[in-house]
């Protein structure tokens, strides 16, 4: 049989539902559709030969031509497990087209059954190798129904994924990775199962190549997405050094968000290193205040004796940096008392951003082997919980409920706003230090974007006045801006906190409508 030619190859990244990091009652706000693209697609792209077509479709930004992609050769689909019933959805629709689908993707990798009949390849795993071979067996008729990469990816060949497919003129954020891996063992995390211990880091020139293709598609604020940046610190270092340098020299035209792990309170170096690359925030994977539940998780690079978690965490915001937060609750070792020591933690640890979940079990964990062995699993795959975890020391009904109520408390405006005006960085310096220091020695380039930093925050802020509702919720947010500017004078950091009254508007609604049962049960995790 002779080889088939040229494919017509169709990625699809599926709809999220409402959730943390969606962003959806903020995008409107911002003129966006999405918050970040899928980092997976681009990547597949730049991975697939030239001899292909390839199209990306995010249903986040457009809706799906299912004429169009049932015409495909091949149609690809990824996705998380917030994402596994839409993609179910658009399976079925594809079968009942007769399309050739193609599954892979974080939850996939995790549950290879879910979509038994749905699909003809499934993809395990990481895919830097197996999607060009699949493509090649494609080719000769020889397609497999199972593909695994059996060797973890050599970052240092990894290519510039093709952001010129996407729509990006759509998003919020951009996203780039520098590494896969982490070196911790979090009873409930996923990543170490799928990218495992050992942190695999790209190269100087590969993260550059990376920067000039956003900076070529006009992103502003770019978003980090290692699960932990910081986890081989001796490799990341010259990464860093490169990245700041790279800044220095085009002007710093970006804003970085990124994720580490807590023990980068020990390391001033590497912070230091953080805001002269203008890092300016960084998510930490806290998890609880509650000790005891650390060490049932092996959390342990959170647990160092004579030092306390919140200790730590002032300990990178006096060097500069906003601290965002995971937090979990449902523990063994938590009961009635953990949503009030939750809500307490993070006011003491001045931590406005926190991204607050139930504890969920995912397949191939050891959190889910040692639950599925205890019969503390719900089979259900839709449950009215919102986890599949059957909790210890709480009942189901007092979790859901608790989380619920600690999610309106922590972003009623009080509460936000405090921790806000008391985490939001270092008084002691300028905000984004680096890029001021640059604007000190080049005055004209401080005047182009300072000017256009004020009259992104002015838009921004009418946007506030006039889409949000609560006439109360305006109010607070017009003092707040106000009293932040008159205070500090400086049109980025104007920016950045109407930025976070937008944010806040998000998690405030979300809380507000599953408190009012109006939305579906959102659980972070």
């Amino acid at each position: 049989m002779a080889d088939r030619g040229a494919a017509d190859i169709v990625l699809i990244n599926p709809r999220f539902e409402a959730s943390y990091w969606g962003l959806e009652h903020a995008l409107p706000l911002f003129g966006k559709r999405a918050a970040m693209p899928v980092a997976s697609l681009p990547l597949l792209a730049a991975l697939t030969p030239p001899e292909h077509r390839v199209s990306i479709v995010d249903e986040n930004v457009q809706p799906l031509d299912f004429d169009r992609i049932a015409r495909a050769d091949i149609v690809g689909l990824t996705g998380m497990s917030v994402q596994r019933k839409r993609m179910r959805e658009i399976l079925e629709e594809l079968k009942r087209r007769g399309a050739y689908a193609v599954v892979g993707g974080p939850w996939i990798s995790v549950h290879e059954r879910y979509f038994d009949g749905l699909a003809s390849v499934i993809f395990v795993g990481e895919a830097e190798d197996t999607w060009p071979e699949f493509l090649r067996d494609w080719r000769g008729h020889a397609a497999k129904r199972r593909y695994e990469q059996t060797a973890r990816t050599d970052m240092t060949r990894v290519p510039v994924p093709r952001y010129d497919l996407l729509a990006m003129r759509h998003y919020l954020f951009g996203s780039v990775q520098f590494s896969r891996g982490c070196p911790f063992q979090c009873e409930f995390c996923d990543i170490i199962v799928t990218f495992g211990r050992r942190p695999r880091l790209k190269t100087a020139e590969q993260i550059v190549s990376e920067l000039e293709a956003l900076l070529a598609q006009r992103i502003e604020i770019v978003f980090i997405v290692d699960d932990n940046l910081i986890g081989n610190k001796k490799a990341v270092t010259p990464l860093l050094e490169t990245l700041g340098a790279w800044q220095e020299a085009h002007g710093f035209p970006f804003i970085f968000v990124t994720e580490a792990s807590l023990d980068l309170a020990e390391d001033d170096r590497l912070m230091r290193l953080m805001l002269d690359a203008n890092i300016l925030s960084v998510f930490v994977g806290i998890e609880t205040p509650n000790e005891a539940s650390l060490i049932e998780t092996r959390k342990h690079q959170n647990v160092k004796a004579g030092r306390t978690v919140v200790g730590r965490v002032r300990e990178i915001q006096r060097a500069g940096l906003e601290v965002w937060s995971g937090m979990i609750l449902g523990f063994d070792h938590d009961d009635e008392t953990i949503f009030g020591a939750q809500r307490e933690f993070l006011r003491e640890a001045r931590i406005a951003q926190a991204m607050v979940g139930m504890l969920y079990a995912i397949p191939k964990t050891p959190l889910h082997a040692r639950l599925a062995a205890a019969g503390r699993l719900d089979p259900a795959d839709d449950s009215p919980f919102g986890t599949n975890v059957i909790p210890a020391g709480l009942s189901r009904e007092a979790l859901r409920d608790g989380y619920v109520r600690l999610m309106q408390e922590i972003y009623e405006a009080d509460a936000y706003f405090e921790r806000l005006g008391a985490g939001l960085g270092n008084d002691a310096m300028s905000f984004a230090p680096a890029r001021a220091r640059y604007w000190r020695r080049h005055p004209l380039a401080r005047l182009n974007r300072q000017g256009l930093n004020l009259i992104r925050a002015v838009g921004l802020y009418l946007r506030l006045m006039r889409r949000v509702e609560d006439r109360s919720l305006r109010s607070r947010y017009r003092r707040e801006i106000v009293r932040d500017f008159l205070g500090h004078g400086d049109p980025g950091r104007l920016f950045g906190y109407v930025v976070r009254c937008a944010l806040h508007y998000h998690h405030y609604s979300l809380s507000q409508q599953m408190a009012r049962h109006q939305t579906a049960l959102v659980n972070s995790f």
